[in-house]
């Protein structure tokens, strides 16, 4: 019985982040539309308590025998490993196929095995202020190897396509394959006026979903909302931070934004978020660079009034459900937001655009279009080979 192997590492990192949403969504997903006759299983690095990886349905996670630095720079300088007697491609996750959801992968697909690589954006070189400086080699390597090397590479928009061969050569096939939207943040939970008292919710608030990190835009964000014509609302940021030291607190005394006006939640469960969603007047999304948004989608499919960056990805993603600003311009993301929020009649066209808009999105249709690309890659292998095309239901 084959087997498609998931590498679940980045649900293990300190910030798990967007990748990580992104990780656990899609195995459940591939699980639950699973071909007749495969099995969905994942690996991880070696840790002492690996349960953060672990996903109802899905077999595993399987422990590989380094732990994640050795095994990041086993795969990273892979060249003198291959050697090592019995690994072949060395610490290949096991399985007949291998999906890697972020640019952690082998350095190559095994032997009668396909290995697929998910490249999220091309932040790496188009914005590479918004990574460590060892960030920024890293993910240039690991990604110039998958499109190199793997047999195919899945992002998320038609933007990272059209953007990702300016970068580096793409002999892999690239196929756009869309995210989709966990169902528990579409809908309240019966404790949600609990949740939201526990959290220290305003009345009405600006949302800002996401890691906290320099290229998220919240410095424009806090600089937009101290301008005289702002909307008068606090402003609630979800995400943990991450790298860049971002420090909102700081950034709101610097603009003259008032202490009170910040609420920092940090993680959130997927119930919480839930709330926190429901409760907005109006999302934020001032990034200035992304490869999908899922936050825009999220808060599209909660009924929630979208403004955005003119980011291509997110463009692509809000479909013209959102109100769309320049990137850094605080002034104009001012504006935007006092439109939207004081025209309950334009909201409400927007939020019925946006769940109309989220509604093409599922992580079921995610797995589909990703088992697609696995499929047709091994009968494409099956044939050349001669073997007989095995039939797929």
């Amino acid at each position: 019985m084959p087997k498609l192997v998931v590498l679940l590492e980045q649900l293990l990192a300190p910030v798990p982040g967007g990748t990580g949403r992104y990780s656990r969504e899609l195995t459940a997903a591939l699980a639950a539309t699973a071909p007749a006759g495969w099995t969905v299983g994942s690996a991880v690095a070696w840790h002492a308590d690996p349960t953060p990886a672990i996903i109802p349905e899905v077999e595993g996670p399987h422990l590989l025998p380094l732990p994640r630095q050795a095994l990041v720079a086993a795969w990273d300088c892979w060249l003198p490993c291959r050697r090592l007697p019995g690994w072949g491609v060395p610490l290949w996750p096991g399985g007949d196929a291998v999906h890697a959801p972020t640019p952690l992968a082998p350095p190559g697909p095994r032997r009668g095995c396909e290995l697929v690589v998910t490249v999220h954006d091309t932040v790496p070189w188009t914005h590479p202020e918004g990574l460590s400086r060892r960030g920024v080699g890293w993910h240039r390597r690991m990604i110039g190897r998958a499109a190199r090397r793997a047999d195919a590479l899945v992002v998320p928009t038609a933007a990272v396509a059209h953007d990702l061969p300016r970068h580096v050569p793409c002999p892999a096939r690239v196929h756009v394959v869309g995210e989709g939207v966990t169902a528990a943040v579409t809908r309240l939970p019966a404790d949600a006026a609990r949740i939201a008292t526990g959290l220290g919710l305003p009345p009405r608030y600006v949302l800002a979903l996401g890691t906290l990190e320099p290229r998220k835009g919240i410095e424009t964000l806090l600089g937009a909302l101290a301008t005289p014509d702002a909307p008068d609302l606090p402003v609630v940021l979800a995400g943990q931070p991450g790298w860049g030291q971002v420090d909102p607190a700081a950034l709101a005394r610097r603009f003259g934004l008032e202490p009170a006006r910040v609420h920092l939640l940090g993680r959130i469960t997927d119930q919480e978020l839930a709330v926190v969603l429901h409760r907005a007047a109006v999302l934020a999304a001032p990034s200035v660079a992304e490869g999908f948004g899922l936050p825009v989608l999220e808060a599209m499919a909660a009924g929630v009034p979208v403004v955005h960056s003119d980011v291509p990805a997110l463009v692509e993603v809000a479909g013209g459900a959102g109100v769309t600003v320049a990137r850094n311009d605080a002034a104009a993301l001012a504006a935007a937001l006092r439109t939207v929020l004081s025209d309950p009649a334009a909201a409400q066209a927007m939020s019925a655009a946006g769940r109309r808009r989220a509604a093409q999105f599922s992580w079921e249709r995610t797995a589909r279009r990703v088992w697609s690309v696995h499929l047709e890659l091994r009968q494409g292998r099956e044939l050349r080979q001669g073997q007989p095309r095995r039939v797929i239901s």
